[in-house]
Formats: structure tokens, sequence, C-alpha cells
């Protein structure tokens, strides 16, 4: 069967892409240009031009749907377009492949002719890292450029700058790794430096926004706070940069809520088997485990979250359900039974090891000395989730009604799972260190060498603990008051916490009296901040009036007598 492609580029890359294209697809016929008297085409491609603008480029891809639909439309992209992430994610394209080699192009092809999607982007060119050296003392003072952005926006972008320039100056003296003991104080840096950068965001953060002057300062100063939380890219407000610090590879089979949940389950596979680290800066619970337990442990949930996908989408076609609150229902129901199952098989239902002088099955004894009901406060309503996993409903994602094969559908799809993935483990790992603190030997199966010493041991498990309570007291109440939502992603084969910004009210309403007086605190130097201000500013002016027009004078005035 001829297979009908039409080919949109200038004329040197045209005959180059047709030559290749009828040398290594012979069932292919390819048309360049519009031609009346040819049938109509199966696959549309089309290579822009780098020097096109972001909406003319938009506007050209909707327009090439329109006229030859329902064929696919695959858009080639050459390096130098300048055109952002974000903006390649939201073109209405079928496939979209950048800088892509021969091999990419036809597998493209061959996904796309079989109603599938494709996505490959490059790692964005973040530029050469700044070359070892001394780093300034202190920073320079500020301009006039820097007066106009107010006090707090400039301790704010001046503070950033410097830890900033100091994150890059660790992560270069980490490639190569050195020595392990100097490996550890450079990562033992980044973890100080990320909480500087953290505290620096919640000191200056509300009060450059209420002291800004101006729209286009306050929205800049608004970029900086909420790039600074992730600093991974042009994440949007309510929509993170997931995957966007590097390149981008996304190849779905069909449109179907089961394609896109091979994509995602694929994907999350491959980075769990890699091994996986901590790169954010808080302590976590799955570092006590050893590496290939926590390999283990993160396969064995998702193998359970396919188990248990399956038997919702079975659930929902026998009973003919289309109500996702149901389905949110069920979710949780299967949750205390999914944890187990994933604790039995990380730890291997056959492995026994003595427990005061008596051989117990690890896996029995596990599930029944850990406590698996519980979950995070800090996990997303699963609703949007599953309606779009298992019953291929669009979604929301960053103010805009998306079909769940849409590429940023698939990519905030992905963070939810991963999001639910690195939580769920995080829940167990706690468990599984609580468990080992009154049995040695569970500790040379399951945990990692140096916390074979009960002292080691102990003092992790009392910094989780004085993590936790932090947590619960300052850090959740604050960010339930900024509409903030903390998420636990993989970027790198390192764990990192992301924001999503959504309404957070009704849990708002739910905190203790301690919690609440926390919001009641930030609320009361939000609406003091300008006051404040106002008044610095006035005694100010007073004081430089006084030194001037008063004192300064009546020098002058001595002086001249004389």
């Amino acid at each position: 069967m001829t297979i009908q492609l039409l080919l949109f580029a200038d004329s040197l890359a045209a005959a180059g892409l047709q030559a290749l294209l009828e040398a290594e697809l012979p069932h292919c016929r390819v048309s360049r240009g519009a031609d009346p008297e040819a049938p109509p085409p199966q696959l549309v491609i089309w290579q822009p031009d780098t020097c096109i603008d972001p909406l003319s480029l938009a506007l050209e891809c909707q327009g090439l749907i329109e006229r030859w639909q329902p064929a696919p439309l695959l858009l080639l992209l050459s390096p130098g377009h300048r055109l952002s992430r974000s903006q390649l994610l939201a073109l209405p394209a079928t496939g979209l492949l950048e800088a892509a080699n021969s091999q990419q192009l036809l597998q493209a092809l061959q996904t796309l002719i079989e109603g599938g999607r494709v996505l490959e982007l490059m790692e964005p060119n973040a530029g050469p890292l700044p070359a070892p050296g001394p780093l300034p003392t202190q920073s320079p003072l500020p301009g006039p450029s820097t007066r106009a952005l107010g006090l707090g926006s400039w301790l704010l972008l001046s503070g950033l700058e410097q830890v900033d320039a100091e994150i890059a100056l660790c992560r270069q003296l980490l490639q190569p790794p050195p020595q392990p003991l100097l490996r550890m104080v450079l990562r033992g840096r980044l973890r100080e430096l990320a909480a500087a950068r953290r505290l620096l965001l919640w000191l200056w953060g509300p009060i450059q926004l209420a002291w800004s002057h101006g729209q286009a300062h306050g929205a800049k100063a608004q970029g900086v706070a909420s790039d600074g939380r992730d600093a991974n890219g042009d994440a949007s407000p309510g929509l993170l940069a997931v995957n966007q610090a590097g390149a981008a590879a996304l190849s779905l089979q069909g449109r179907s809520a089961e394609a896109i949940w091979q994509a995602i389950h694929g994907r999350l596979r491959q980075a769990a088997e890699a091994g996986i680290g901590n790169g954010s800066s808080q302590l976590l619970a799955i570092e006590g485990l050893a590496q290939a337990r926590r390999v283990d442990l993160l396969l064995a949930l998702l193998e359970q979250l396919a188990l248990l996908r399956r038997r919702l989408a079975e659930d929902a076609s026998q009973a003919n359900v289309g109500d996702p609150s149901a389905l949110s229902q069920r979710w949780q129901q299967w949750q205390a039974e999914l944890r187990q199952q994933a604790v039995r098989a990380m730890a291997s239902s056959y492995v026994q090891l003595p427990y005061d002088g008596v051989l117990q099955p690890v896996a029995d004894t596990l599930v029944r000395s850990s406590s698996l009901e519980a979950d995070d406060p800090e996990f997303p309503d699963p609703q949007p989730m599953l309606a779009s996993l298992v019953l291929g409903r669009p979604l929301v994602v960053a103010g805009q009604l998306l079909a769940p094969d849409e590429p940023q559908a698939v990519l905030y799809l992905e963070m939810l799972v991963t999001n639910w993935l690195l939580r769920t483990a995080e829940l167990i790992a706690l468990e599984v260190l609580s468990c080992s603190s009154g049995w040695p030997e569970l500790r040379r199966y399951l945990l990692r060498p140096d916390l074979l010493p009960t002292r080691n041991l102990e003092r992790m498990r009392n910094q989780l603990i004085a993590q936790q309570r932090w947590t619960l007291w300052f850090e959740r109440p604050v960010a339930l008051y900024e509409s903030r939502r903390p998420l636990l992603s993989l970027s790198g084969g390192q764990i990192q916490i992301n924001t999503l910004t959504e309404p957070r009210d009704a849990e708002l309403r739910q905190l203790g009296w301690l919690q609440q007086l926390v919001t009641l605190m930030l609320e009361t130097r939000d609406a003091l901040g300008p006051q404040l201000r106002r008044l610095i500013k006035s005694l100010g002016d007073l004081v430089g009036m006084l030194l001037t027009r008063v004192i300064g004078q009546a020098i002058g005035l001595v002086g001249r007598g004389i």
C-alpha cells in the first residue's frame, strides 16, 4: 500500500528530504507542495525557516492541520530557531523534531503513520560554566536600575546571583567526580546553597512583591521568585518545567489512555533502573535504603500502579463507570494493599533473617510491623490523573483544557505520577527505617552500609523526625497560604523538589491554631510591608532635610561668619 507524504520546505532541504524518504521508504510517495491531482496526503511534513516568529509558526501549523485534516503534521525544526521550550510544547503539531537525524526522522514517520505522537527536543544550551576563581565577598552597590527595584527586590536578586554563581562553581568542580571526601564536601555545600536559596525566597519573596513599583518590576520579580524555586527553565505559573532542564523525548504509539500510560511507565521505569540520588535540599528517608533496594522499591511500586490502573480500567468498562470521583474512592481503598505488595516485592517473600534467635520472614514481618495506611498530606487530588490515565479524559494544564495525548498534558501527568511514586516510596522507606531500628540483621539486608551502626541510624531517624515537625508546623502552612504544593520529581537521576501553584483554601481552613498563627504572621507582614516602607522613607527624608537644610545651612553660616 502506497503512503502519500506531503512535504513543505525550501528547495534545497526539500530535495534532500525527498531523496532520503524515497530511498529509505519505498512504499511512500513524496509530493513537494500541494498538487490538486494527487491523492490526499496521509502525513504532512513541514520544515519552516529558522527566522519565523512564534505566532506565525503557530498560525501556520494550525492552518496546515485544518487544510489537510485528518493527516497529522510533522514539524521539523533546525537549530537556531530561538523558540523557548514552553513555546515548542504549545505548538499544535502531532510530531515535533528538533535537529533530528535520519534515524529519528524515519522512526517518527512510522509512529505518526500508525497513529501515535512524537516529541524530540534537544537539551537547551545553558552556556559554559564560570571558570573557578574567587567569588566576590560582597555584592556591588545598587545603581540607579537596582534602586528602582526597591530594597526587597535588590536584596533578592543580588543574593540569588551570588548563590547561583557558587552553585555553578560547585557543579563544575564535581565534573569529573573528585575524591570521595571532596565529593561529599561539595555535595554538602550544594545542599547548603539550596537551603540558602529557599531562605532568600522566603525572606524577600513576598516583601519584594509588596514593595515593587510598577507592573514591569513586579512581573520581573515574580518571575525570579517562581523560577528560583525550580531553577529548571521557563516554567509558567501553575505548570512546572517537567523534564525541561534537559532533552525531552516522548513517543506515543497511540492516543488512548493505555498508550499514554505505557509511555509514562516506560520513561519512569528507565529512570528508576538507572538509579536515583537525592538532589534536593532536604533529607529523604529513601536515602537510607541501599541503591539496589531503592531500585527494587520503585520498580515494585510502578508494577503495582500498573496493575491498579488496569483494574480500575476494567471496572470502569464493565460497570460503565464514567465518574472520576468513583475512581478516586477506589484508588484510596487500594493504596494500603498496593504498598504492602510493594514491600513484599522489595524484601522478597523467600528471604528469612534471624530475629531474637529465630528465623523470621522479612516481607511478612515488615508488613505486620509497618503502618502503611497513612497518606502524605502533600498528595494532590488524584482525580485529574485518574480521569486521564484510566478514562482518557482531557485535563486542565496551565489554565488550558488539553487532550491527554498533548505533550504538555503527558508531561503534566508524568509529573503527577512521579510525585506519587517518590512520596509513596518515602512513606515505605520511613517504615523500613523504623523496623530496622529494632532488627539489626535487617540493616545489612536493606540499608546502606554506613547505617549499620546504631548511632548513625538513630541520628538519621531523629533528623527525619525533626524535619517532619518543622515542615508540618511551619513550611506547610506557608505553602498552603501561598497556594504552593511541593512535588518530588526526577531530573538527571536526582530527586528534585518543584512547586505546583494551585488553590489550597480548603486545606488552609483545616489547620490547627499553631499553624494558623504562622499564616497570620505572614498576612501581617504582607499588610504592614508597604506602610513600613513608607515610614522608613519618610524618616529618611526627614533626616536628610535636617542634615542638609538645617544643620548644613547652620554650619555654612557659621563658617561664613568666621
